[in-house]
């Protein structure tokens, strides 16, 4: 009987221990999950800003400025202008 006892006894400290590692690892895990959770509204936040900035200087109205301002272009006039027709087979 006293084998027995001793034996549940172990039994009971190991089951205990494991409880215990069980819940420490999962408090771990969920702090850890926390953690990703807010960097990923982190990175969402900067790529809708991303979105917005790309936008901002894609902006037809910028180009034609910078076009403008920082590279000389200008729209040509019409009468500068030349159209080719192109033969759908390759050049002849």
């Amino acid at each position: 009987m006293l084998r027995l006892n001793a034996l549940l006894a172990v039994l009971l400290v190991l089951c205990a221990l494991f409880v215990v590692t069980a819940r420490h690892q999962a408090r771990k895990s969920f702090i850890e999950l926390q953690a990703q959770q807010e960097k990923a509204r982190g990175l969402d936040i900067e790529w809708g800003r991303l979105q917005l900035e790309q936008s901002t200087w894609a902006m037809h109205a910028r180009i034609e400025q910078v076009a403008r301002q920082h590279l000389q272009m200008a729209v040509p006039e019409p009468k500068q202008i030349h159209r080719l027709n192109l033969m759908h087979g390759g050049a002849q």
